[in-house]
């Protein structure tokens, strides 16, 4: 296995919709298992394909708090069928936005159909972190971004600071302050 390098903003790979995968294969198993050990090196709780450059729709997950245990889950074509009425509030962060954290409500239960690594057709309840981290990275596939929950004023300063930042990864010098 291998830890893929994470996209972070302000790549516009990221507001890319993501295609739907065609295929089940090996190549797939793969990328889902390399998925999973960079999520886990990161750390994080959740990862789409396009945080690693591949705008395909899967997600890898696990909200499980025992790192003994762990219960890794690659749900292929996510479709989110239903959203619970309840809304839970929770502060979320991004693998693709470090440090930044935005507190975001959203349903705190749904249903969520898709193929399983095995290309099996699956539906699946979840609750808490795990539909959180569902919603969060069905959002990724969709192009969009936890700074879009905040006010323009707010995801300005955000985008502003990354460019800045990649900018200064590019090589170029930074400004000598006088």
């Amino acid at each position: 296995m291998a830890i893929l390098p994470i996209i972070t903003l302000p790549d516009p790979v990221l507001r890319k919709n993501s295609a739907p995968v065609e295929r089940v294969d090996d190549d797939l198993r793969k990328l889902a298992d390399n998925m999973l050990e960079t999520m886990y090196d990161a750390p994080g709780v959740g990862l789409a394909a396009v945080q690693v450059g591949i705008p395909r729709r899967i997600i890898v997950l696990d909200t499980s708090k025992d790192e003994d245990n762990p219960t890794p889950l690659v749900l292929i074509n996510p479709e989110i069928v239903t959203l619970g009425p309840e809304l839970r509030l929770h502060e979320e962060g991004c693998l693709s936005i470090p440090d930044v954290q935005v507190e975001i409500e959203r349903p705190s239960t749904l249903t969520v159909r898709y193929l399983d690594r095995d290309g099996k057709p699956q539906e699946m309840t979840a609750e808490g972190l795990l539909a959180t981290a569902i919603q969060h990275e069905v959002d990724h596939l969709d192009g969009k971004l936890i700074i879009d929950f905040l006010s323009r004023l707010k995801r300005d300063m955000v985008i502003r600071k990354f460019k800045k930042l990649a900018k200064g990864e590019t090589g170029k010098a930074p400004q000598a302050a006088t």
